[in-house]
């Protein structure tokens, strides 16, 4: 563990683990890096993974209000260049704040799994006002089930009635998990407000020249298909990878399908872990 300073004086608290190239986790909303403690473990007989707490989370710094991904993206950038890492691995909202950064930051090899990135409307954001609203009235369980129903959309869950679903957000919120992702649900719609403003053409993201691993669950909500395949069109070096049988915490539960791509993609041409030092 390391302290490092960010750019407004913050410090930002970096985890790493294993020996080899060096690899940037950044998170999705609603969790800390507790939950990718599978995938970090597994990943690091080959690759060095360096995981840090987003701002208002755990061991991080309180986020800046009002908050912007800027300062996501500047605290990636800090840890990038403090651990001389030029690979990134995004989850979810984290995925998103990685593909912004690849377009100001250093970054060579990106790996996403889900990126929660709206092109021509096509993540779904109509529950966003609703769920907002619950949350400002102090109704967490409302709040959630409303966020739940409509980002999974493939969810069986998702179309019982509201009733049924808050009521069983109630009881997820009396687990460790529901009490972290219920505490930091302010945070999630905050993150998802700034993916629906930057919604725009695939396009938009053409001048990022890394290379791209489009990385999702292929049981999770199908839209991330969608926009994958416009990404892919509309980025230099990327290509597209379903990982079957895994849904949207298919990257936390790192089953080999998906560990093994993701080695190779970040190793390829690179020296291996038993001549390479941490980075």
């Amino acid at each position: 563990m390391e302290r490092i300073t960010a750019h407004d004086g913050a410090t930002i608290t970096v985890h790493s683990i294993g020996c080899g190239p060096g690899v940037v986790l950044v998170h999705g909303g609603g969790v800390t890096i507790d939950v990718y403690a599978r995938l970090a473990q597994r990943l690091s007989d080959q690759l060095t993974v360096h995981l840090y707490n987003r701002r208002g989370r755990a061991d991080a710094a309180p986020r800046t209000e009002p908050y912007t991904l800027d300062e996501d993206v500047a605290d990636l950038a800090a840890v990038l260049e403090h651990t001389g890492a030029r690979s990134v691995i995004g989850h979810s909202s984290g995925g998103f704040i990685a593909l912004k950064a690849a377009l100001r930051l250093p970054i060579d090899r990106l790996a996403l799994y889900d990126a929660a990135v709206s092109i021509d409307g096509g993540f779904p954001a109509d529950w966003l006002d609703a769920a907002r609203a619950a949350a400002r009235d102090g109704d967490i369980a409302r709040s959630m089930a409303i966020t739940s129903g409509g980002i999974n959309t493939h969810s069986a869950a998702s179309r019982l009635p509201l009733g049924v679903r808050v009521a069983l957000c109630r009881a997820f919120l009396c687990t460790p998990i529901g009490r972290t992702m219920g505490g930091l649900l302010p945070t999630t719609l905050d993150e998802s407000c700034q993916i629906h403003q930057h919604d725009g053409p695939a396009e938009m993201w053409s001048e990022v020249t890394a290379q791209v691993l489009l990385t999702y669950g292929a049981a999770g909500p199908p839209y991330y298909a969608n926009i994958n395949a416009e990404l892919a069109r509309a980025l230099a070096q990327a290509r597209v990878l379903p990982i079957a049988r895994s849904g949207h915490d298919g990257l936390n539960r790192a089953p080999r399908r998906l560990i093994a791509p993701l080695e190779e993609f970040f190793t390829r041409g690179l020296s291996p872990c038993s001549q390479a030092g941490p980075n």
